[in-house]
């Protein structure tokens, strides 16, 4: 643990450990990867104000995201197939999240199931949702996230059709993997993996297998999924949602003004500013660019998180400082949790609140609530 200091590292020990096609699922973004790199090349264009002769003691990270207290405001974002990166890894960093007092994001495409997750936790987590053709699957994803006692349901709204990912497409990715010649030679050189893989029976997607009508194997499985996002996709089926959610909502995927204004009419308690990760719309702006644009024209009318290229608490900081409310970590925590399981993702978290306090006491802040665009400098 001595040598890991910044999310850098334990993305550089992650590659060496998960087998090619899944890091790469992690490390990519569509078509050419400029939104992918813009996501994290525009952070460092924002210019943080520093301050001196300020009392920064007794300094505070304690915030809320959508009403609950968060030891940060940072939440691991729903990434899909997080149980390929290691063995039971929804689990892993479901636990993880929650002994370090932030949500943890359990995606509609994950390989522990809701169920999984909350039997192992018992405690409230968020649940990511797709709305997808067959709409009693929908209904029953809700009833289950209900009975599990999640939190808060984060609908995604960017994915009516998937993007076009290189990677993945070459890569053939499957989760299971398909045994082919170079499959198996790559799991043969990730042994930590392989046998971790070995010691779980989680390995598909267990949301829908068994769940969704027709798909009880891998063929049927991948048939599906390439059927059932919808791209009817409309306001109309937010509201549906709402109808049918009591608890709090978020929305995800938000980039442009007109739809976040549209989305703060819903009755969602916030929206997330964020162009999957650069896996949709290449050529998209970055989720950082966006940001005070969509908080300049809700003007206060509903919570606004952010996600996109966050690698460092400084990154989590100018977030902050840009407007948003909350913030989320996708690929950091995968890093984290390739590289090292439950432990991993604890140190990510570790990494970023240290870097988040550090940075803001230099700005000549203590509490992390109190922090805004006066903490930048004007360009």
């Amino acid at each position: 643990m001595g040598h890991i200091l910044e999310i850098r590292d334990l993305q550089e020990l992650a590659k060496r450990r998960v087998p090619r096609m899944f890091y790469d699922y992690a490390d990519s973004g569509a078509y050419s990867e400029g939104t992918y790199r813009a996501n994290e090349e525009d952070f460092r264009k924002i210019i943080l104000r520093q301050r001196v002769a300020v009392n920064i003691a007794d300094r505070s990270l304690r915030s809320d995201m959508v009403g609950e207290k968060v030891a940060m405001p940072v939440a691991l974002a729903p990434t899909g197939l997080t149980g390929m990166q290691h063995a039971d890894g929804e689990i892993l960093a479901a636990r993880a999240a929650l002994k370090f007092g932030v949500p943890f994001t359990l995606s509609t495409m994950s390989i522990c199931s809701i169920e999984d997750v909350a039997e192992a936790t018992g405690k409230p987590f968020w649940f990511q949702l797709y709305v997808m053709r067959d709409r009693s699957f929908v209904e029953n994803l809700i009833d289950r996230a209900k009975a599990a006692n999640c939190s808060a349901l984060v609908l995604t709204l960017d994915l009516q059709i998937l993007g076009q990912r290189h990677k993945d497409i070459r890569n053939g990715l499957s989760a299971p993997p398909r045994l082919t010649i170079l499959n198996l030679i790559d799991m043969a050189l990730h042994p930590r993996w392989c046998l971790g893989m070995l010691g779980t029976k989680r390995r598909t997607f267990r949301n829908i297998v068994g769940h969704a009508k027709g798909v009880g194997d891998l063929a049927s499985l991948s048939s599906w999924t390439t059927e059932q996002f919808d791209p009817n996709l409309g306001w109309d089926d937010v509201a549906w949602v709402r109808k049918r959610w009591d608890g709090k909502l978020i929305l995800k995927g938000i980039l442009d003004a007109e739809d976040a204004r549209a989305a703060a009419g819903t009755g969602a308690d916030a929206i997330i500013v964020s162009n999957h990760g650069g896996r949709q719309l290449d050529g998209a702006p970055s989720s950082i660019w966006a940001l005070p644009r969509i908080v300049d024209a809700v003007a206060g009318k509903i919570e606004v998180h952010f996600d996109g290229g966050i690698r460092s608490g400084q990154d989590v900081l100018k977030a902050l400082c840009l407007g948003a409310h909350g913030t989320y970590i996708g690929r950091a925590f995968l890093y984290g949790l390739a590289a090292m399981g439950e432990a991993g993702v604890s140190k990510a978290l570790e990494i970023i609140a240290k870097e988040l306090e550090i940075t803001m006491a230099l700005c000549g802040e203590n509490d992390v609530t109190k922090l805004g665009r006066h903490n930048l400098v004007a360009t």
